[in-house]
This record gives C-alpha cells, structure tokens and sequence, in this order.
C-alpha cells in the first residue's frame, strides 16, 4: 500500500503541473500532504495541518503538518518550500527558529530531506520513487524515547499488576480482618448501599471500586495537572475518605511500587503534551490500556472502545439537522435536553460542546443545565469528567464543574422511564448525596435528544470466561413485550444484546417527540432475531436513518476487522437516526451502505465529509416480516409446514398442521473437545479426568483445579445440587459430528450442555432412528441438508449458522416406546398429492414384506418426498421463520 501511495502522489504531481501550468508550493504542496494524511490514516495516527506551538526558544512556530502518534504526542513534522527556494538555506532559518529536529521532512517538490534526532539521516529526489518510498518508510518508522519508554511501560504494566492487585487485595483483606475503623465505615458504606439501591450488594462490589479508584490516582494527578480532582469530585471523594481508612503512607508506596514504571511513563509523556486535545487523545489510550489489561473482561462488557471523531461529528451534525427539520429547533436551543447514556470517556459531550463553542452564552447555558451524561465504570467516569470539564475551560477561558454527570447505571436507573417499582440494580447512584441529586434532577428532565455509542455485548462464548451480561429487569420485561412479542424467531437472546436494551431505554425515555442516535452493532439490520425490533421501531418512530458502515467479518471472512471495521472489531457498525413525532402516522426509513470492501480509513473519511441532511439513500419499504433489505417475492405462506412449534404442543392431532410431529436441534455439547474424540481410549481418558475434577471441586467446594474442564451454566447448577457422578463406558456411543464424520462421544445428559429433545429422538443402539438435518439458519450460506442415523451434533450441518435441526422418522416415550413422528395431517398432504392408493402409509417400509396386489411395497410418508411436492425445505431466506431455532427445552 506504500508502495502505491508513492505512485498516487507522482501521478497527481504530473496532473497539476499539466492542468495548473504552475509549481509553487501552494499548488503542489497539496499531493504530499494527501499522502500523508493517508500514510498516517493507516496507522491510526493523525495529520493536523498548520499546528501551532512553542518551539525550544518559546516562539511560537507553525509547521505545514504536524502528524501525531496514537497515544496523543507528536511524531514527526513536515515543512514545504516553494521550489524556486534554496532549500538548504530554508531549513536553516525553520532550524534557527526552533523548528523540532527529531523527526522532521523538508522539501520543495524537489528534493526531500529528512531530519531525525538533530542529524540529517536522508535526501532524494521526489521523482525518484524508490527513494521516496525509503525517506518515508524511515520517517514512520522512526520511534521517539518517549514513545519507546511508554510501550515499554505499558508492557511491565501487564506483567507487575496482577502482583500490584494480588497485594492491594491482600492489604484490603487485612483492613478488614484487622482494622476496626476501616471495618465500620466499609460496612456503613456497604449499607447505605444495600437500603438505597440493592440489598444483594456484597462487599466485592466496595473492594474493586476501592482498588480502580487507587490504582487511577496517579494518573489523573499528572495528565490534566488536577491533582484534586480525586479528591474534590463527589464520587472520589466518598471513595477517598474510605481509602484514607487504611491505606497511606509508606504501605501505599510500597505496593504501588511495581507498577511505578507505568505511571513515570505516564508523567513523562504528560509533561510532553500541551493542548487539551492530545491530553484527551492521550488519557483515553492510558484508559483503554488499563481497562485492557486491569479486567479484560470488563473491557469487552462495557466496550470499551473511544468512537473516532468522524463517527461523533457526524451523529452530531445529523441530529443537528433533523431537530432543525422535525421540530424547528437546533441541539444548541434552549429546552432541548440531550443525554449520553453510556458516555464513556465523554466524545459525545466533548464534541457537543465545541459544536456549541459559536455561540458562548447559549454554550453556557447547554453546559449548565441541559447537557445529561451517566457512566457506571469508576475509570471512564473519571475521565469523563475531567475530559468535559477541561474541554469547556478550553473553550471558554474559564472553568466551570459539569454539574450533569452521573455515576449510574442507566439501564438500572428507569425513574425516568415513569417505573418505579423495585430496587435500583446498581450501588452507583448513591455513593454521594450529590450524585443522588444529580440522578433524580436528570430523571425530572424532559430529554430530547439521546446520542452515544452504547456498549454491545450478547453473550459470552466461553462459561469459563464468567463474563456474562446481568439481567436488567425491567428494561428486559420491556423488551419482551415489544421486540420479543413481535418477533417470529424462537432463540431470541440476541434482542437482550447490551445494544438492543440501550435502544429500549432510550426510546422510553424519550416520553414525547425527540432523536435518538446510535453508533451500534449491525445486527438489527438483517438479522432474524432483530424482526420484532424492525417492527417496533416502525410503529414506534416517525423517520428513521440507517448508515450500515458493514464490518462484519463473521458474516464475511474476507473481512479484516482491523482492516474494514471502523472500530477494528468482529462485529459490523451502523449508525442510526430515529426520529420520534407522536401525532405522525407511518414511519420513512432511509438505509445508505458502504461498500463491503471499503477500509475503516475510507469509511471515517466518508463520514467526515458527509452531511446526513445531502446523503444518498434508498428508501426501505419493510415487508410483512418485519424486513428491511434483502427483501423477496415468493409463495412461501402457501407451501406446507415441515414443522412449527403450534404442532409440536398440540395436545391434539386435529390441532396439528405440520409433517413432523416433533423437532429438536442436535446436541450442544458446549466442550466439544471433552466428550468427542475419534479414539474411545481417548475419550474415556479424558472424561475419567473430567469426572475426578468435577467430584473433586463438589467435595473440597473450592476451585482449584475447576478451570481444568469445560463449565457452563449446567454443570454450575449440577454442582449447587451437590450431585455426585460417576465415569461410565456405557455413555461412549457414536454421534454424527459432521457431514460424514463420526466421532465417539460420552453422551451424560448432566456433562452436555443443552441436550433439547434429543433423548425423545435417539435412544442407542436398540432403539434406531433417521432423521432430516438441516442449518437453522441459512442466510448467507447455501442451502444444506442430510439424512442422519444417529444423533447429531448442533453444528452438524454448518457451525455459527444458528444450529442444526433435526426431523426424526420416529420418537420416543418416556418408556421407551416407539412413535411414529409424521403427523396424521403431513400424511394426508401425501395423500392429497399421491392419491391414497396404499401406497403411502405413516409407517417406515419393511423391507421384508411381500408386495402389494398393485406389485408396490408400502412406502413411508418420509421417503416418499419428491421435487414435485410442495413442501417448505426449498427457501433459504425464509428457514429461520420456519426451522431456525426451533427447540428450547431441555432433555430430562
């Protein structure tokens, strides 16, 4: 890609010597910096064009481009000269003046040179595009001391603080054990806590709040120079009195001590940056990197990701435009509340208010009292506040606290929402009386506007990882009602994605008309899951904006996630505009899509110097199932059921209208590499150990050695029944793993992770069966289906493609009774299509019987499936709303 960068720029230097018939710095100049920007762009890194800062004398000193690292500092500069100037001599007056000479390029569209570390390192001619290409692979090569020491740093941050943690927990274990005075306010905080908000908090929760606010202290008394700050905010306050309890002085120093690299690093580069902005860019990478490393599993759970500007810019600027256009009023208008629910690090309301900073009385206004901002982690929330704070003493020349953020969790705070039943999930609203007052003044606001980037997590993929999503009562049983109520799948956890309940919330709280802007997970656009959410925001908004920015590389493996996705994850983006006007009828949906190959770097330029008031989009006219795009025509109501769940409750043959009786996906084992192999021996080795583990922990009630198999939510809840196990060869049995693969597996209903209703279909060896096996869902994959004779695994057919189902010739009763599985109504559809002519019967062919008086042996309803039969297996986009996910109990 350098390479080409090289090639553009010639090129465009050929073009504007040809058309402009002129070459002086400011026409020619343009195509350097172009690539650059594009060089840096790659890198994440940024190019900011005429900077301007104090050079080494104090003069101020503005260099034609400024290119800035990751982490906030500059990097490396560049300078343009006209080209009839005498370069030379021009880079001894930039050099007199204090222009930096770390890394640095000269150059007149003539000759480049490049200037690193007070030495001339390399010169070339900018036609020569070997050359060229060498100068600018050193120029970003190059790595500051400073830079070096802070990777360094970060690195012995990862290797020193699980043994900073280990120590700052055993110092708070002591204080409890030992230290009377810290015991009684930790309790009387504790219960503050309980009677206020929840009375299940545990002392767990006080204990890593205590240990992020101790360990964030020294970073935030160096980068903005606010040495106070933990000390005066509301929430840092109550938690400082706590830590002053037990830990200062010397035993502070010393178990701080390993992590003291980090935070030198830290006041170093601190002391290196001057504006506001880098110090912004900078805290934000020190929060990623804590994050990260203190608890990744909080970071993936709380998204923890900053939205590039380009994402904030345009939300704001769209939402800007339909306020203007729905209501006549702007985001910078009096009585136009906005709030960020999940602000993070503060973009959102940072960007607001250099949005607002043209009109400084209404800035200060907004700022005051109309600007609404929650946080539920201690560190974000930190650097929330200072963020905020800081970017309005920038702007304005003054500072002024921000009397509107709050420590809450907003999916737990549904004052707002007009519910006022039940505890609030969560201890943060009531760490300070202050933080109260916020909380409850916010609720009483009439919010108009609700922007962020609202963290998006379904689910866990690992039970090990024990990272999964709380439930959220009452904004779930709000979900349930109106996206689960309209929707047709059967699997509909995906509608409780951390995402999805931040949309139900905010369209809640939005109690009359206003915008809600989002920057979320792709999914609500296509997937199935997602109809009954499609649905209600038909019925529920007036005007809705979609700007699918693609991304997904599950869907597409030929994705790059730090390549194509604009925040270089697995999961595709989207940004969303939804416009609610209550005394408006129907509801306009626009969709724009970037192409599917298009860079991040593309997509953030795109949306950079895009308008959501000019952008190009096609109008989506949902269909009767709650689809958006890839919409189709066909006749599939009119094709015979294979199978539904109306069919498979009935308690009535007359009630049933499907060929199959019953359905059941195949086994999710959910540790496969434990109870398969392609080897017996193997397998019995393997679950004997799994077995001793699982015995030893239920007998010692401890966890060593507990992460040496494979948990789930099952076993957990065998293990708190205190059941015993034993090993036993007579569980190895043989199982359709995959299309013609067949793997041994220890079939112990208690070590499976979700059996369905495979023990009604597949009984053993005595007890044979077949049955159809098809994807769960198809879209996006070819179509597949086969015949089984054993019990298949759940991603039998097609992994991630919602599970294999199953439709079995027979099923069994609880005392193992043979029944055949083809209703009376699917063998009357035969009938109806193949005349009953005695041919056809519910029954599987003998193959011994003697023939018929027509010369035909009996054929089985199962086998008599021809093309020629209208049957409803032939449709991939439509197989979720007839088969996908279609079993959700559990085997006894």
């Amino acid at each position: 890609m350098s390479q080409q960068l090289i090639n553009q720029y010639l090129n465009e230097i050929d073009r504007l010597r040809k058309f402009s018939g002129s070459v002086t710095e400011g026409v020619i100049s343009e195509a350097f910096k172009d690539m650059l920007k594009t060089w840096a762009r790659q890198l994440n890194w940024q190019f900011a064009a005429q900077y301007e800062f104090a050079s080494v004398q104090k003069s101020r000193i503005r260099p034609d481009g400024t290119i800035f690292h990751s982490i906030g500092l500059p990097f490396g500069y560049w300078e343009a000269k006209d080209t009839d100037d005498d370069l030379d001599v021009e880079i001894r007056k930039k050099l007199a003046k204090g222009y930096p000479q770390d890394n640095i390029i000269f150059e007149n569209s003539h000759t480049a040179v490049l200037i690193q570390d007070r030495q001339e390192v390399f010169r070339c001619a900018m036609t020569d595009n070997g050359a060229l290409l060498k100068l600018l692979t050193l120029f970003f090569g190059h790595e500051r001391a400073e830079i070096r020491e802070f990777r360094k740093a970060v690195e012995e941050f990862k290797t020193f603080l699980p043994y900073v943690l280990d120590a700052l927990r055993s110092r708070i274990d002591s204080a409890y054990a030992d230290n009377l005075v810290f015991r009684l306010e930790a309790q009387k905080f504790l219960d503050t806590c309980k009677e206020t908000i929840n009375p299940t908090l545990s002392e767990a929760d006080v204990r890593e709040m205590l240990i992020q606010h101790i360990l964030t202290e020294e970073i935030f008394a160096n980068v903005f120079n606010e040495g106070d700050f933990h000390h005066e905010n509301n929430i840092a306050r109550e938690l400082y009195a706590l830590e002053g309890k037990f830990f200062t002085g010397a035993v502070k120093k010393e178990t701080l001590k390993g992590l003291e690299p980090y935070y030198a690093a830290i006041r170093a580069n601190a002391a290196q940056i001057t504006s506001h902005a880098e110090k912004q860019t900078f805290l934000k990478v020190i929060y990623e990197n804590f994050y990260k490393v203190y608890d990744s599993k909080k970071a993936d759970r709380l998204g923890v990701v900053y939205t590039p500007n380009e994402i904030v810019k345009f939300m704001i600027e769209g939402a800007d435009w339909l306020c203007e256009k729905h209501f006549g009023k702007n985001l910078i208008d009096e009585h136009v509340e906005i709030l960020d629910p999940a602000t993070g690090t503060g973009t959102f309301i940072c960007e607001l208010l250099d949005y607002f900073r043209g009109d400084p009385k209404k800035l200060a206004h907004k700022y005051k009292n109309e600007l609404h901002a929650n946080e539920v982690a201690i560190l974000p929330y930190y650097v929330a506040n200072l963020n905020i704070e800081a970017t309005y003493a920038a702007i304005t020349g003054q500072f002024a606290e921000f009397p509107n953020l709050c420590f809450v969790d907003t999916l737990d705070n549904v004052e707002g929402l007009g519910i006022r039943a039940g505890h609030q999930h969560d201890m943060f609203a009531a760490l300070s009386d202050e933080n109260i007052e916020r909380v409850k003044r916010q609720n009483a606001r009439k919010i108009s506007v609700v922007i962020g980037n609202p963290p998006y997590n379904a689910w866990q993929e690992n039970f090990n990882m024990r990272n999964p999503n709380r439930p959220y009562k009452r904004v779930d049983e709000r979900i349930r009602g109106s996206y689960g109520a309209g929707s047709a799948a059967q699997n509909k956890i995906a509608i409780y994605d951390m995402y999805a309940r931040f949309f139900r919330w905010a369209a809640d709280r939005m109690h009359d008309d206003g915008v809600l802007c989002f920057v979320t997970n792709r999914s609500f656009i296509d997937s199935r899951t997602f109809d009954g959410f499609r649905k209600a925001v038909a019925e529920e908004f007036h005007e809705v904006h979609v700007v699918d920015l693609g991304g997904d590389v599950r869907a597409n493996p030929k994705l790059s996630g730090t390549k194509h996705n604009v925040f270089g994850i697995q999961t595709g983006v989207a940004i969303s505009f939804l416009v609610k006007r209550r005394r408006q009828k129907g509801c306009r949906i626009s969709y724009a899509r970037r192409p599917e190959f298009d860079t991040a770097a593309e997509k953030l330029s795109f949306l950079g110097t895009s308008k959501l008031s000019t952008l190009k989009s096609e109008r989506v006219e949902p269909d009767s199932k709650g689809n958006w795009i890839n919409l189709t025509e066909n006749d599939w109501d009119s094709l015979a059921v294979v199978a539904d769940d109306g069919t498979k409750v009935a308690k009535s043959p007359a009630k049933e209208r499907a060929v199959f009786k019953l359905y059941s996906r195949g086994l999710g084992t959910f540790r496969d590499d434990w109870v398969y192999s392609f080897s017996s021996s193997q397998l019995q080795g393997k679950m004997r150990h799994f077995v001793q583990v699982y015995e030893r922990r239920r007998n010692l009630s401890a966890d060593h050695g507990a992460n040496d198999i494979k948990w789930d939510r099952e076993l957990e809840a065998l293990l708190a029944q205190n059941k015993p196990k034993e090993f036993s060869a007579g569980n190895v049995c043989s199982a359709a793993y995959r299309p013609f693969c067949r793997r041994y597996l220890y079939r112990d209903k208690d070590f499976i992770g979700m059996n369905y209703l495979n023990s009604q279909i597949w009984l053993g060896e005595n007890a044979p069966n077949k049955a159809i096996t098809i994807m769960g869902d198809s879209s996006g994959k070819p179509y597949f289906c086969l015949a089984v004779d054993r019990v298949p695994d759940l991603n039998f057919v097609s992994p991630a493609s919602g599970g294999s189902q199953q439709f079995p010739l027979y099923r069994y009763t609880a005392d193992g009774e043979r029944v055949d599985n083809i209703t009376d109504w699917g063998l009357r559809q035969f009938h109806r299509a193949y005349g009953k002519d005695g041919s056809i019967s519910s029954r599987e062919r003998d193959i011994s019987a003697e023939p018929t008086e027509g010369g035909d042996t009996p054929t089985s309803a199962l086998e008599a499936i021809r093309p020629s039969v209208p049957v409803r297996t032939s449709h991939p986009s439509h197989l979720n709303l007839k088969f996908g996910s279609l079993s959700s109990g559990r085997s006894a």
